[in-house]
């Protein structure tokens, strides 16, 4: 491949939108979806450990979530279908603590979302359904996972959901503290 990825920079210090390299001729189409150099020539340095996959139906968000002592750094990306996709700056010292930033992904533009550790993440599906890709940098604790309600009135998320809709949520993300209560929590983690 001639061509390599590009990098965008986002608002919030250590976010990206990676546009990965590609070739299509008469035949098919080649992606490289992951080149840990081309990153690390950005400064993107995160070590991957484990890849998931999850599908979800339209109108399905998930998340926030993020893990308190054993933070998940993230690269994320859409196979099939379409997804608007969230992170918010969790990093308590961080001038940008609160801030979120949102993209769409999908599998027509193989747009990929670099999230360091220390933010919290989420996702809504826009198409009928989406399956979405995601590398991380620590494996899941479930007993460690903490979260901020997608609606959270500090936040402000302005998620592409109807008027009078109602997103598909899942039970355990329905009990989650709000933004303002979540930073005694995080604190912890940096001590």
């Amino acid at each position: 491949m001639d061509q390599h990825l590009s990098i965008e920079k986002t608002e919030i210090q250590g976010l990206y939108v990676v546009n990965p390299a590609s070739y299509k001729s008469d035949e098919d189409l080649i992606v490289e979806t992951y080149n840990s150099q081309e990153l690390l020539k950005n400064s993107l340095n995160m070590t991957f450990v484990q890849e998931n996959q999850s599908m979800s139906v339209k109108g399905v968000l998930r998340g926030l979530h993020v893990q308190k002592n054993f933070p998940q750094g993230k690269l994320v990306r859409v196979v099939r279908g379409k997804i608007y996709d969230v992170a918010v700056d969790t990093r308590t010292t961080s001038s940008t603590y609160g801030d979120w930033y949102g993209v769409e992904l999908s599998a027509d533009n193989k747009k990929q979302f670099y999230i360091p550790e220390g933010f919290a993440h989420g996702f809504y599906v826009i198409s009928d359904i989406a399956e979405v890709c995601f590398k991380v940098s620590d494996y899941w604790h479930p007993n460690d996972e903490i979260g901020i309600p997608w609606n959270d009135p500090e936040l402000k998320i302005n998620w592409p959901i109807k008027e009078n809709e109602m997103p598909i949520i899942a039970d355990k993300d329905l009990h989650y503290d709000s933004f303002s209560l979540l930073k005694e929590k995080l604190v912890q983690r940096e001590e």
